[in-house]
């Protein structure tokens, strides 16, 4: 049976099936662009590719790289809920499946190009010897084949050439003529990364965003703010971290214990 994408803003693959599964609208994480905070650059550089992709310009895959917590993830959800009215449309995809990932283009190649389709690979990395990561090279560049037009790749990842590299690699690199020229083993790994026309990095947030990120959680809720923050404060320190996914734990934590 074929999704009806007038219906069905998202799909999931699953591979045991072989078959999209369109995601419930009420299952769809609801956050909008304005709930993050801290990374308007990254925010603006992401709506404006995505714009031109929804519009038949031309646009870029993108790489949304940096470290955890940060809104990579949230950022690409986002752009569903504020642009799905547009035509745009997620295949979530994860990293295991991407044998697949020819089946699916084939079975996009086919659904009204009225839709833009993003194909989302959460969490993106790959380690020594793996081999994985060799079907992405056929949607970011195309073979004999190219790939679709109204399909794009979207993925998120903590390192930035997706590969782990080695500092015998960097070492064994050197200047020709006062040019970097990488060894081939780095060369390979930065090839990867260099198929994204649009890599975006994304950092820890301080706690001047911290605290804007709890306060834009708690707006239904009358409270004073620095009784918040110092709450927020010690989560944080708790976890270890204060990134804007802490901050929405921390939503979770306290909410709970406050009154209806």
């Amino acid at each position: 049976m074929r999704i009806d994408w007038h219906q069905n803003y998202a799909a999931i693959w699953r591979s045991h099936s072989r078959k999209l599964k369109p995601v419930a609208m009420q299952r769809l994480d609801p956050v909008r662009l304005s709930d993050l905070k801290g990374i308007d650059k990254q925010k603006q550089a992401v709506v404006e590719n995505t714009q031109y992709f929804i519009e038949g310009k031309t646009s870029n895959h993108a790489l949304l790289w940096g470290a955890r917590g940060t809104g990579k993830s949230s950022l690409i959800k986002a752009l569903l809920n504020e642009m799905a009215p547009q035509g745009l449309r997620i295949v979530q995809v994860d990293k295991d499946d991407l044998s697949y990932l020819p089946e699916i283009l084939d079975s996009l190649e086919e659904e009204d190009q009225q839709f833009r389709f993003i194909i989302l690979c959460d969490d993106l990395s790959f380690e020594e010897g793996e081999l994985s990561y060799k079907p992405l090279k056929t949607l970011l560049e195309g073979g004999v084949e190219l790939p679709p037009k109204h399909v794009r790749l979207y993925a998120t990842s903590n390192r930035r050439h997706l590969l782990p590299e080695k500092q015998s690699e960097n070492q064994l690199s050197g200047l020709v003529d006062g040019e970097i020229h990488h060894a081939d083993s780095l060369e390979d790994k930065l090839a990867l990364s260099d198929r994204f026309g649009l890599t975006l990095s994304f950092y820890p947030a301080n706690w001047e965003n911290y605290f804007a990120i709890v306060e834009s959680l708690f707006t239904d809720v009358a409270l004073d703010k620095e009784k918040l923050h110092e709450a927020a404060r010690l989560y944080a320190m708790g976890r270890g971290s204060h990134s804007g996914r802490t901050a929405r734990q921390f939503y979770q934590y306290y909410r709970a214990s406050l009154p209806d």
